[in-house]
């Protein structure tokens, strides 16, 4: 397997732009990651498309990938439209990963697209619930979220039962993304708020409130690849390690630690070589149950690393500096490819205030669907220093 490169990364900001369509999020970020990597889309052999949930937003389907890159001028080339939850973006990457390695393609492009705003928010909250096995949704769905929410929060409430952590450790967990989201541009939201602030917001499922829930956003994100041959740009970013996979039929292990632990094996590495990471908070308990699966904690330990300022801009191992999905934003079908940008930004020294001090290895960390008591795909990516 041949050694691979980032060598250019771009995403539009996260929010809710419902004034903006597909193709245009997507020339936003292709343009940029093309731009970044000193690329013309004539270079580009190939594509692996992310997206969720066009299909019962939009009513595109089928073939997103090709109808969105036609305006950019990218035909003739192999298109690969690649669906897996919101796990969709990290799969592209990891597919257009393995097509670079292999020594089937020297430049690929990898992108994320979604529009999630719709007038119905129901609908919204609908497509998100796609993600759960269907046998196992409930005739009685709530209107007023998604259902998904509901079965992070039985997670939650486990977790807090077993580790001790409390509804003010979700609760720094947000303070912390909205802080880190304050200093990215990108970010959908970010802020100075208090614990008290986020404890005494709308209630959404016990125990979250609203700012412990991933919201709602439109954005696109996208990265090309490159082998040796074509590593042009001293700013070229290896890829240690891409890793994806499913959750256990019989449940004895999390997906994210199984995950975890084969990028670590690939890359030969442990958790204590990370200098930052971005990892999958989709609920603000989500996070602290990762620092476990992905062994910066021991089981049970979590909640420790919030309350010291450890995974804080300036602590031990900032986590989720680009503001998380808290913050930042959560457009599923991008979300792991914007990771990959803030990734990208941090070692090559150029994410300005929210800037990690001499990173060489980011990790990034995007999980998909839910079926019993885990997420059912999780994707594991490593990055070193330029």
């Amino acid at each position: 397997m041949r050694q691979v490169y980032v060598a250019g990364a771009a995403m539009t900001r996260f929010a809710k732009q419902p004034e903006r369509s597909t193709k245009d999020l997507v020339r936003e970020a292709v343009g940029g990651a093309l731009a970044d990597a000193g690329c013309a889309a004539a270079d580009v052999q190939a594509c692996h498309f992310g997206n969720a949930v066009s299909a019962s937003i939009t009513g595109q389907e089928m073939l997103l990938g090709q109808f969105a890159l036609r305006p950019l001028g990218l035909g003739e080339i192999a298109v690969f439209n690649v669906e897996n939850a919101c796990a969709s973006a990290s799969t592209a990457l990891h597919l257009a990963w393995q097509a670079v390695a292999a020594g089937v393609y020297d430049v690929v492009l990898a992108v994320g697209a979604e529009k999630m705003t719709h007038d119905d928010k129901a609908r919204s909250f609908a497509a998100i619930g796609g993600s759960v096995d269907v046998d196992d949704v409930p005739a009685d769905l709530p209107a007023d979220r998604s259902f998904l929410m509901d079965l992070y929060a039985q997670a939650s409430l486990r977790y807090m039962a077993e580790s001790g952590a409390t509804r003010e450790d979700l609760a720094r967990v947000v303070v912390k993304n909205q802080r880190h989201g304050m200093l990215n541009p990108a970010s959908q939201y970010g802020a100075e708020i208090s614990v008290e602030d986020v404890l005494s917001a709308r209630e959404i499922v016990w125990p979250f409130t609203l700012p412990m829930c991933s919201p709602i956003s439109d954005g696109a994100a996208a990265v090309v690849l490159v082998g040796p041959d074509r590593r042009v740009r001293s700013r070229a970013v290896p890829v240690l390690a891409s890793v994806v996979r499913t959750a256990p039929v019989d449940g004895h292990e999390r997906v994210t630690a199984l995950a975890g632990a084969a990028a670590y094996d690939m890359a030969g590495l442990g958790p204590e070589d990370l200098d930052c990471l971005e990892v999958h908070d989709a609920a603000a308990s989500a996070e602290l149950l990762i620092y476990e699966q992905l062994g910066l904690a021991k089981q049970g330990d979590g909640p420790a690393l919030i309350r010291d300022g450890t995974t804080c801009l300036g602590g031990r191992v900032p986590v989720n500096t680009g503001g998380g999905l808290l913050a930042r934003g959560h457009p599923i079908g991008a979300t792991g490819l914007g990771q990959v940008v803030e990734a990208v930004m941090q070692l090559r020294g150029t994410a300005g205030r929210r800037q990690v001090p001499a990173p060489r290895v980011a990790l990034t960390h995007n999980a998909g669907g839910w079926h019993g008591e885990d997420n059912v795909v999780s994707a594991v990516h490593l990055f070193g220093r330029p």
